[in-house]
């Protein structure tokens, strides 16, 4: 899930704002004009595919943690199961060569080595029989060379198969052999944790607990990757924001506590202050005269109570008191 922060048009809106209550910030029971601003999540999901749910609709409540929406994951879901397979395929390379082979096979290895042996007295039968005749004059040198050809070559089949059979009866896997089966049991098993990564993103959870502000998709339209399909506002990052005149903000610091009325409240809202401008919102054309200073006003925001920040709405005019 990507979260994009709200565009930067607020700003110039809250300048905006301080322009116009600029001048007349404080009213006469000594409040500060301001207004309750919201902070929004667009919430959006890292790969593109068509939107296959919408559970939230706009103007609902959601819990931290429940779905909002999801993308179609069929094509991710089927490379999901190739990388399993794949992991479940290393393991069993993996596992064959850490063991011996079976005794059947061990046994056709012996039986192999018995040939072997039969087929060298065999040849040394023949090499005798072909040398005793060569000594008479009876064959050839060539019939000769044959059979010592025919005794070397099943010399070294003999040997071959003594070597096959050692090696059937230890572990099949040499030491390099091993490491490289182990890795590539890790490497199918990243490939899984990618693969599984990223069906779990198509499904795109609220982060927080808030209202369902906009949705911008309907189920069945293609939806880029990165793309924002709802915003979110968390009940926790909704403000009390208002605006004091330069001789007042020196008197404010962070963790202040601060009681804002509106038309309609039941009862002040309680809020602590977390911000205050560096500079001026306001600067009139000429900021030396005292008349010109009296005009500058400062952005302070103030976090509403956890209690009383749900029912907050963003724009809702508010009279702040210092307390």
């Amino acid at each position: 899930m990507e979260i994009v922060r709200a565009p930067g048009w607020r700003l110039l809106a809250a300048a905006a704002l301080a322009t116009l209550l600029a001048g007349c910030s404080k009213g006469n029971d000594g409040s500060f004009q301001g207004y309750i601003e919201g902070e929004y999540l667009y919430l959006a999901a890292p790969l593109a595919g068509y939107l296959d749910t919408l559970q939230a609709a706009r103007g609902s409540r959601v819990a931290a943690g429940a779905p909002v929406f999801s993308v179609a994951a069929e094509p991710e879901q089927q490379s999901l199961r190739e990388a399993g397979a794949r992991e479940v395929s290393a393991l069993e390379k993996l596992r064959n060569l850490s063991e011996p082979h079976r005794p059947p096979e061990v046994a056709a290895m012996e039986a192999q080595l018995r040939v072997a042996e039969a087929a060298l007295q065999l040849s040394d039968r023949q090499l005798q029989q072909q040398e005793s005749l060569a000594a008479k004059g009876y064959i050839s040198s060539a019939r000769l060379d044959e059979a010592r050809a025919a005794r070397a070559r099943d010399t070294a089949q003999l040997e071959a198969a003594r070597q096959q059979l050692t090696t059937y009866r230890a572990t099949l896997g040499r030491a390099p052999e091993m490491r490289a089966a182990a890795a590539d049991v890790e490497a199918a098993r990243a490939q899984v944790a990618q693969k599984r990564w990223q069906v779990e993103k198509k499904i795109v959870t609220a982060p927080a607990a808030g209202e369902i502000a906009e949705t911008y998709y309907r189920q069945g339209e293609w939806v880029p990757a990165g793309q924002a399909v709802a915003s979110l506002l968390p009940d926790n990052m909704r403000r009390i924001r208002f605006f004091v005149p330069g001789t007042v903000v020196a008197n404010i610091l962070p963790g202040r506590i601060v009681e804002a009325t509106c038309d309609g409240c039941s009862g002040p809202i309680r809020g602590t202050v977390n911000f205050i401008a560096p500079q001026a919102e306001y600067t009139p054309p000429v900021i030396y005269s005292r008349g010109s200073r009296e005009k500058l006003v400062f952005r302070v925001e103030a976090v509403p109570a956890p209690e009383q920040a749900a029912a907050l709405r963003p724009g809702l005019p508010v009279d702040v008191r210092l307390p």
